[in-house]
């Protein structure tokens, strides 16, 4: 005694399947076009026309002041002291040792490089070496002020430059 009508079939799952997002998406449909048929029927009212719009418009965004900076008539530059550009620009590095940078006054640390010569170590400083920028990363300085830096260091270190 067998009885088939108990078996499961795959297919009914498929359809139950198929059928629930059906009548989900039916329902939405259906919801959205009750309320699109309620909702009164209005087609927005163009903007109203100004004669000359641009003037009003440049009228309604210009600033309330503006900023005249004058320049600064400073005269003629005049060159830092070597002591003056150490205290403002090198000495951050040179002071400290910072990147391996000889400290002022360390004789032996300045020994090997016052052996290079004076116009190497300038040559070194204007145009930068190693872990050192140019000019020590003051673009502002002069090339005799960057001269008169490395003069003041290097006889800190024992040298005899002029």
């Amino acid at each position: 005694m067998s009885d088939n009508n108990t078996e499961y079939k795959a297919s009914t799952f498929v359809q139950l399947m198929l059928v629930i997002p059906g009548a989900i998406l039916a329902l939405t449909l259906i919801i959205a076009l009750i309320a699109k048929s309620a909702s009164p029927a209005s087609t927005p009212a163009p903007a109203p026309v100004i004669a000359d719009t641009s003037a009003a418009v440049l009228e309604n965004i210009k600033p309330v002041a503006t900023v005249v900076v004058a320049a600064a008539d400073a005269g003629p530059h005049v060159d830092k002291t070597g002591e003056e550009v150490v205290k403002a620009v090198c000495s951050m590095c040179h002071a400290a040792g910072l990147m391996n940078a000889p400290k002022i006054g360390d004789k032996e640390a300045w020994k090997p490089r016052i052996a290079q010569g004076q116009a190497t170590l300038i040559s070194h400083a204007t145009n930068g070496i190693r872990s050192m920028p140019a000019k020590g990363g003051n673009s502002s300085l002069s090339d005799n002020e960057v001269s008169n830096a490395v003069v003041y260091m290097a006889n800190a270190g024992g040298a005899t430059f002029k």
